[in-house]
């Protein structure tokens, strides 16, 4: 019976896994495909001469490498900012005291309900009028701002370590600054792992923002694969748009490879006060 039960449950997790990843399958397939394949009917579900000549055509294509280049320009000076910022501002409302602090903390989350799509245009005009629009310089100051539900797991992880670290270190003469930098800090790789992952992929992944910021010859990765394969006519170019997205996503694949582990105990810890 235990064991009955038990494979059910294999068979629902695998059953789901399959579901998950179909979109991966059939975008690997599409990579591998003629483009001869992908306009005729009825579909050809499996390519009936795998190639992998669309993925040298589409780093040659565009100039792919010089588009990686500046989406990891901008996701790493994001995630590595917005990370730091973060967990200063999270340190700050689990530790520190102030007046309204409470008030100050709920109208932070309450921005989490706001649509991005209401503050578009403000924040184009803004970085019009201070002229950092073509520049890297909104994701540098998105970034020393931190982000309302990291700042919210920082704040959460904060908030259930111990006191008595907190007062040892006061003793031994320790600021808030040291106290932050060599104790606080260095204990919560678990939500620092999160933060990394989750502030690199909504960097790497985002189209708008760049699209709306940057020319052509800074724009990221995300924006060029909507339009820069085309042939001649005009016309898109399915086999090399699969095959650059299939590449596309392993920078965030490896990055959570490496710390998927802090990455789990991070969302598991962050919410349990």
């Amino acid at each position: 019976m235990v064991f009955t039960r038990r494979s059910g449950i294999y068979m629902i997790l695998v059953g789901i896994l399959v579901l998950f990843l179909s979109p991966f399958g059939w975008l690997l397939i599409t990579a591998l495909k003629d483009p001869s394949e992908l306009s005729v009917l009825p579909i050809h579900w499996w390519p009936h001469h795998p190639s992998l000549g669309n993925f040298r055509d589409a780093l040659t294509h565009i100039e792919y490498l010089g588009y990686v280049r500046n989406s990891l320009t901008i996701a790493v000076i994001y995630s590595v900012l917005v990370t730091f910022a973060s967990a200063w501002a999270g340190y700050g409302f689990a530790r520190l005291n102030a007046p309204g602090k409470r008030l100050i903390f709920g109208v932070l989350l309450s921005t989490m309900m706001l649509p991005q799509i209401l503050t578009l245009i403000p924040t184009y005009l803004v970085f019009a009028k201070l002229h950092l629009t073509n520049t890297y310089m909104p994701w540098v100051l998105w970034g020393m701002c931190g982000a309302p539900y990291l700042i919210f797991l920082f704040r959460q992880f904060f908030s259930n370590m111990p006191k008595e670290l907190e007062e040892a270190a006061i003793v031994d003469g320790c600021g808030q600054i040291r106290i932050f930098l060599r104790i606080f800090l260095p204990q919560s790789w678990p939500v620092i792992a999160t933060s990394l992952i989750l502030s690199f992929s909504w960097t790497w992944g985002d189209y708008v923002a760049p699209a709306l910021l940057l020319d052509d010859s800074r724009t990221t990765l995300a924006v060029k694969l909507a339009y820069g394969y085309v042939n001649q006519h005009g016309g898109q170019l399915w086999n090399l748009v699969a095959a650059g997205a299939v590449m596309y996503v392993i920078p965030v694949l490896v990055l959570f490879l490496i710390v998927q582990r802090g990455f789990v105990t991070g969302v598991a810890t962050s919410g349990l006060k």
